[in-house]
C-alpha cells in the first residue's frame, strides 16, 4: 500500500490493538474512498439496534471529532469514539467479494454472539 495515511490534529493516534483492517478490506475502502468523495478517513461507531442489540456503523468522513482515536491501518485511517472503543478492543474488518455471505466482516472477539448477517452483536 503506498497511500500514506495521515492522523488528525484532533484526535489521539490508536494502533491496531484496537482495531484493524486486513488487505482486501483495505482495499475496498479505497476504492469506495475515491469513488464517494466524502472524506478521507473511514469513521466506525457502534450503536444500539440490530436483531442482537448492536450494530456496527461505518461512514467516510472529512474531520476528526475532539477525542477520537485514530488508528492507522493498512493504508487507511480509522477514527472510533472513546465510547465505541470500549467495544472494539481487537477487532478485524475482512472484506469479501464473495457472491453469497460477501462484504464487510467485523471479528470481534468481545462479541458473545452475533446474528448471521454480521451486521450486529451483543456482549
Amino acid at each position: 500500500m503506498s497511500k500514506l495515511v495521515e492522523i488528525p490534529a484532533e484526535a489521539r493516534e490508536g494502533n491496531e490493538k484496537l482495531v484493524k483492517v486486513t488487505q482486501d478490506a483495505s482495499l475496498k475502502v479505497i476504492q469506495l474512498m475515491e469513488r464517494e468523495e466524502k472524506g478521507n478517513f473511514l469513521r466506525i461507531r457502534i450503536t444500539g439496534g440490530g436483531c442482537n442489540g448492536l450494530s456496527y456503523k461505518m461512514k467516510f468522513v472529512e474531520d476528526a471529532k475532539e477525542g477520537d482515536i485514530a488508528v492507522a491501518s493498512n493504508g487507511i485511517c480509522l477514527l472510533v469514539d472513546s465510547k465505541t472503543a470500549l467495544y472494539l478492543r481487537g477487532t478485524t474488518l475482512e472484506y469479501s467479494d464473495k457472491l453469497v455471505a460477501g462484504g464487510f466482516k467485523f471479528s470481534n472477539p468481545n462479541a458473545k454472539a452475533s446474528c448471521s448477517c454480521g451486521e450486529s452483536f451483543n456482549l
